[in-house]
């Protein structure tokens, strides 16, 4: 097998040279580009705050298949399961309700040495962490407010909680040598007709400007914020509106967070990339597969995951756009989920480094659109999967879907006896 995906390799090589693309060197940029896997797949967002709470914010993780993680050894076992299955570079994003500690904590009260496991175990994997602050699934996020809540004590409760957030977010930067991208959300919205829409947006700014207020390093830390479309409980008023979220990044330049399943069905975040870099200084991406709006399904190598990887590539974004994913499905095998979604966001963005970028520059310069749809079309056929299943091969992991069966001993053995 080994020798059949070198001569498919070699051929490929060629038939890229052919057409001005050095495959070699997009195998050594596709190593230096890092996607953020997502630890809450791993257990369908429960945390170990309080492990049998209920899942709140308009959040919703559907199936109960076998083996979710319990505690944090437990999803950090089934995160090297899965990492070694997965090729290139990697990071991990964490929220903060996967602490560890012996006594309960307020979340308000969080300190780094209750993410000191998981420090030492992303050193241990040359891996960088990511963070967020968790504001759901909480007695004080109950009535659907949390930073934008009319009532100044719980609103200065979950102020705490994300300036708290922060400053572990820049523990793991300076520990690590890597910026830890800590990214807020909250599901602060209403259900039915809403009279007041200003004064929620009013308190959830002003709430923000005091978590971001502490000057941190940013080669340690980077302050991202995501709207939301709606929410389960949130249907038709959400405080943190794309609206005003690109105001807020844009008026205080911290990092907008795109996330694939946040915005109406017709648009898509690809096209937004390129507007949005013009007036922030950073993009952080939630890619995911919003079949009907934010149902975040494993993601696919479908068009928009292709666009998504494109237009960062075209654009020449790496330096300032973070990639992250953002599903959880309890219905299928979550360590495959894991496998099967990030796999896939490295064959996009792998794709999309192997276009000939300036050769169709080009011909739109010259305004020869017929020579710029063609190659676009023509060059989709070209072996990228050769390329693929070579990269595979340097990182030593399965080229092909041979991992399963990895993950199905895997389920055998550790997932079903727990």
């Amino acid at each position: 097998m080994t020798k059949l995906i070198e001569q498919a390799f070699e051929l490929a090589r060629q038939r890229y040279a052919a057409i001005g693309v050095d495959v070699e060197q997009v195998m050594a940029q596709l190593d230096t580009i890092p996607v953020s896997m997502h630890c809450w797949q791993g257990d369908d967002v429960r945390g170990f705050e309080n492990p049998q709470g209920a899942l709140t914010g308009g959040i919703q993780a559907t199936g109960n298949y076998p083996g979710r993680a319990r505690n944090a050894v437990e999803l950090r076992a089934d995160l090297d399961k899965a990492m070694s299955l997965i090729p290139g570079a990697k990071r991990l994003n964490l929220h903060a309700i996967y602490l560890e500690s012996d006594r309960p904590v307020e979340r308000d009260a969080i300190e780094p040495q209750h993410f000191s496991n998981w420090l030492e175990w992303a050193k241990s994997k040359k891996l960088g962490l990511d963070f967020n602050p968790t504001c759901f699934s909480h007695a004080l996020s109950a009535d659907g407010f949390t930073l934008s809540h009319a009532d100044p004590g719980i609103r200065q409760f979950w102020i705490d909680h994300c300036t708290a957030s922060r400053r572990i977010s820049a523990w793991f930067g300076e520990q690590l040598g890597t910026p830890s991208v800590m990214n807020i959300w909250v599901p602060d919205g209403m259900k039915d007709l809403t009279v007041d829409r200003l004064a929620p947006r009013q308190r959830l700014a002003s709430a923000l400007d005091e978590i971001i207020r502490e000057p941190l390093n940013p080669q340690h830390h980077i302050d991202a914020v995501e709207s939301k479309l709606f929410g389960i409980g949130a249907e038709s008023y959400t405080v943190g509106s794309s609206e005003f979220c690109l105001g807020y990044a844009t008026s205080r330049q911290t990092a907008l967070t795109l996330d694939a399943g946040h915005f109406h069905p017709t648009e898509v975040i690809s096209d937004k990339i390129s507007s949005a870099m013009l007036f922030v200084p950073r993009l952080l991406l939630h890619v995911s597969r919003p079949v009907r709006w934010d149902s975040d399904h494993v993601v696919l190598l479908d068009d928009e995951t292709q666009a998504i990887a494109s237009e960062i590539a075209r654009q020449k974004l790496f330096d300032r756009v973070h990639i992250g994913l953002d599903f959880f499905d309890a219905s299928i095998n979550r360590i495959a989920a894991w496998v099967i979604g990030t796999r896939n966001t490295q064959k996009a963005l792998l794709r999309a480094l192997l276009e000939p970028g300036e050769q169709l520059r080009q011909r739109e310069r010259d305004g020869d659109f017929t020579a710029r749809l063609a190659l676009l079309e023509e060059q989709k056929s070209l072996p990228w999967q050769a390329v693929w299943e070579a990269w595979c091969l340097r990182h030593d992991v399965p080229a092909d879907a041979s991992w399963l069966s990895e993950v199905r001993h895997y389920e055998q053995h550790v997932l079903r006896q727990r």
